[in-house]
């Protein structure tokens, strides 16, 4: 044990002493509120466009004064004119869209486009409303009532649940950030204090001590491991902070509450403990079969991808956390902070998490081992 703590010791004066150590330690998690919020104002910006960024609108035919009223109430800029006049501006994006009428066929011509979905959406509540006018004009020269007729039912909405696409959308990938940043902070001490220390020839005089190749190991893996601690439980505090001005300041999550639970927050603690344990052990396992600090730098790159890859496709799929699931690295870490995100604790996924990544963790330590105490892994050139 004193062995061990005296490599820790070791390692975490150079790391404190080295600058980039430091930098990427404690500067990454400076980014994610940028990051949260910068989303947060994109999102809000792409929902809240005004009017008439999208409601310059061509009709092939004359409007009727009634059309034109209704036209005006929702506030689209029309132009009659001919088709090919028509096709002509929407080539020049002088209009968003045009329709073109058909005796009482009604064709509505855009291309797909962000800007053309919001004019088609604009075009869309016109003709429901234009409908409703030419429905209750019928019924009323044929004396009917129109609201027995057109309003024969009543629809009403009530949302039971506080679950948002966008809400969603911008916790995980706030927990994915974490996870980024971790992985970057565990992949510069991890080759500085291997392939770092094989370049600049230190290594064999460590060696040289009376100290035994498992004692150096646990003394580097712990070093880098409360590095990236560090950086995830900073990374984390400050995608709260950011989740929480973002509720503040951006309409789309005015009546939505973007804080997490106390419970939420301990389980979100709890694995990116877990996380940085093995992508610490990983980090130190590809960087110790390099032969130079660039080599190794190159081979852990891969690594940074695997640390949010998984999470965005269990997003994008909508992927529900699994006994199976729970057991398969990098995946199970974002599967259980997105269900900790929604208060949900599964208290057996997380267990399954734990014990299977105790055991990657074992396994790649005792293969770093055996790396130190062989020769031809470690002096070659």
């Amino acid at each position: 044990m004193r062995n061990i703590l005296n490599i820790l010791k070791k390692e975490k004066t150079e790391m404190l002493r080295d600058k980039k150590s430091l930098a990427m330690m404690l500067v990454i998690p400076f980014f994610i509120p940028f990051i949260i919020i910068g989303i947060s104002f994109i999102f809000d910006g792409e929902l809240n466009k005004k009017v008439d960024e999208y409601n310059k609108i061509g009709f092939n035919y004359s409007l009727s004064e009634t059309e034109k009223s209704i036209l005006k109430s929702y506030k689209i800029d029309y132009v009659e004119s001919s088709t090919k006049k028509l096709e002509k501006m929407y080539k020049k994006e002088k209009i968003d869209l045009y329709v073109t009428k058909d005796e009482n066929v009604y064709t509505i011509n855009y291309k797909t486009s962000e800007k053309a979905a919001f004019a088609r959406e604009l075009i869309g509540e016109y003709f429901d409303a234009y409908k409703i006018y030419l429905q209750d004009k019928y019924l009323s020269e044929n004396g009917i009532d129109s609201n027995e007729v057109v309003n024969i039912i009543s629809v009403k909405e009530n949302t039971i649940s506080e679950d948002n696409y966008y809400k969603e959308f911008l916790v995980s990938y706030a927990f994915i950030f974490v996870m980024m940043a971790i992985t970057v902070s565990a992949t510069y001490p991890a080759t500085d204090s291997t392939a770092g220390e094989k370049e600049r020839g230190t290594l064999e005089t460590l060696l040289t001590f009376p100290i035994k190749s498992r004692d150096i190991i646990i003394g580097k893996f712990l070093s880098v491991s409360i590095s990236s601690i560090v950086t995830g439980i900073l990374s984390l505090a400050f995608a709260l902070i950011s989740l929480k001005i973002s509720g503040m300041l951006v309409s789309i999550f005015e009546d939505i509450d973007l804080t997490l639970s106390f419970s939420s927050i301990l389980v979100s603690i709890l694995t990116i403990i877990i996380y940085s344990f093995l992508i610490s052990g990983l980090c130190i396992a590809v960087a110790g079969r390099c032969k130079s600090f660039k080599e190794a730098q190159s081979s852990l790159t891969p690594l940074t991808f695997v640390s949010f890859f998984p999470g965005m496709i269990a997003f994008m799929l909508n992927i529900k956390s699994s006994n199976l699931l729970s057991i398969i690295p990098f995946i199970n870490y974002s599967l259980i902070l997105t269900e900790a995100s929604k208060g949900i604790i599964n208290y057996l996924h997380i267990f399954l998490m734990i014990i299977s990544t105790l055991i990657i963790i074992f396994v790649v330590l005792e293969i770093i081992i055996r790396q130190y105490k062989s020769e031809k892994v470690l002096f070659s050139k």
